[in-house]
């Protein structure tokens, strides 16, 4: 199954409960390894440790000693017997983040532990069990890597029993006064001094902006607004460039017209005030004028 938007964190509650495999997907910086460790606090393995591990970041000749572990004199280096993230991780929770960046090789590995619920560590016989939940992450489309080879499809199942994506964070303005308080709480506790207040300047410009960078950027920004607060307050000048003098966003209507409908308004008005001539509107939109005759006909028909 599947979850996003309004329900992703009612089904994350649900699924904490279970040991199912769990893949999260979303842009980069929108919380999915918070929602990870959410899962793990929500599920019978709380007392157990949260391991998360970014594949992005391992040399591909590390992969399978850090997940699985080597004995002493297994390579050059291994001075000695060294448990791998699986058994460390054992009766917990298991984090492959950006797992699209495992190797093919290291793909087959992987489906054989899930499979089996033992590793094996580099240079050794034994299999070891491990009682392990993993959830996967990633802000690619492994579907897409499936269908080019790039990732076992076998594997991908494997992983997808219950697929979370976490909306980017426009897509969730509701959210973002909140998280600006709750960032804004926690950063000057940690900091020691008193939680500062927005000024409504502020307040409006953090509401207002898009925020790429997702939740991450949200928590660096406010970060950096409550190191320059003076006398307690944060105001416009203390948001980054890039906060303070972005643009607002578009206000969106209510009910959102197809984008066939827009389309056929803005070329027809074009064509309008060119006075009907179709190669002039053709080269003000920047279209061929063939694309914008067959265009035009399609329109005289749907009347």
């Amino acid at each position: 199954m599947a979850a996003r938007c309004s329900d992703w964190v009612a089904v994350a509650e649900r699924v904490a409960r279970v040991d199912s495999t769990i893949l999260i997907t979303g842009e980069s910086g929108v919380g999915k390894e918070r929602l990870a460790r959410f899962i793990h606090r929500r599920s019978p393995r709380a007392p157990g440790p949260f391991i998360p591990v970014n594949c992005g970041a391992l040399p591909e000749t590390l992969f399978e000693s850090e997940l699985f572990g080597h004995a002493r004199g297994a390579f050059s280096g291994a001075l000695q017997d060294r448990p791998g993230l699986f058994e460390a991780a054992d009766k917990g929770t298991l984090l492959l983040d950006e797992v699209g960046e495992l190797p093919l090789g290291m793909q087959v590995k992987l489906l054989r532990v899930l499979h089996d619920r033992e590793v094996r560590r580099v240079g050794e016989n034994r299999q070891r069990k491990v009682h392990v939940r993993l959830i996967a992450a990633t802000n690619r489309s492994l579907a897409e890597d499936v269908a080019d080879r790039r990732f076992r499809r076998d594997l991908y199942y494997r992983l997808k029993v219950v697929k979370l994506y976490v909306p980017p964070l426009r897509e969730r303005p509701e959210e973002l006064r909140g998280l600006a308080e709750t960032f804004l709480e926690r950063i000057a506790l940690e900091m020691g001094r008193p939680v500062p207040r927005y000024t409504p300047a502020a307040l409006d410009r953090i509401l207002q902006y898009a925020w790429p960078g997702n939740v991450r950027e949200l928590e660096n920004a406010v970060e950096r607004a409550c190191v320059l607060a003076t006398d307690n307050v944060i105001d416009v000048g203390d948001l980054p460039d890039e906060v303070r003098l972005a643009r607002p966003l578009p206000s969106m209507p209510q009910r959102l017209r197809p984008l066939r409908d827009v389309e056929r308004d803005y070329i027809l008005a074009a064509l309008e005030q060119n006075g009907g001539n179709k190669t002039q509107t053709a080269q003000q939109l920047r279209v061929a004028p063939a694309t914008l005759f067959r265009k035009l006909k399609r329109y005289a028909a749907d009347r």
